[in-house]
């Protein structure tokens, strides 16, 4: 696979198609685990690892899956995969996983996994699966990690949960909520955009 497919694949997932800020998908868990980095980390390299896995086996299972069954394969392929990033959890980050909670379970429901199934790897060899499967996962973790470092830092004074605003520091209890991630995430899409519509503007 050429250099400029690879880099393709992940300009799109990372910019031009990400799932989070230009798509809108996956925010559910987007705005429950991103007042903290920890979780907001660990939420998003399980998810890359999901989504790279499944694309990966529903690509090298699209010619002998039928047809008219293919979804409930596609299920049962993430189901899987997420039972491990779940197991793996309860075994070695207990309180991660119980900070998480249903939010890794939910994982099976996250309309990027199903999505770059469907929409690419069904349709194309298993490493470009793979690629893409990454490339839309990291686009998803990084716009999380961003959210999660202004809600942590303003909501708690840390980052990692090690202390980094002075001792004066008046927490902002509305950033560790619901509603601050809501804001957050809408702060970040019209930040994304108003770059986006200047460079357009600035080409010739």
């Amino acid at each position: 696979m050429a250099k400029t497919q690879v880099r393709t694949l992940f300009r799109k997932g990372v910019w031009e198609e990400n799932p989070v800020f230009r798509q809108i998908l996956g925010i559910c868990s987007a705005l429950a685990v991103t007042n903290l980095m920890t979780n907001t980390l660990i939420m998003g390299l399980g998810l890359i690892f999901v989504t790279a896995m499944s694309s990966a086996t529903v690509s090298a299972l699209r010619k002998i899956t039928p047809e008219r069954i293919r979804m409930m394969v596609q299920v049962l392929i993430i189901a899987s995969y997420v039972m491990m990033v779940d197991i793996f959890l309860k075994a070695y980050l207990p309180d991660i996983s119980e900070a998480l909670g249903p939010y890794v379970g939910l994982i099976i429901t996250n309309c990027i996994i199903m999505g770059r199934c469907e929409g690419f790897a069904r349709n194309n060899p298993v490493w470009p699966a793979f690629l893409d499967g990454i490339a839309s996962g990291v686009g998803y973790a990084l716009v999380l990690l961003i959210i999660a470092t202004v809600r942590e830092l303003l909501g708690f004074g840390t980052l990692f949960g090690k202390p980094l605003m002075p001792s004066t520091w008046v927490p902002w209890t509305i950033m560790i909520m619901a509603p601050a991630g809501f804001f957050m995430l809408a702060v970040f899409i019209w930040i994304a955009y108003t770059l986006e519509h200047k460079k357009t503007q600035g080409k010739p």
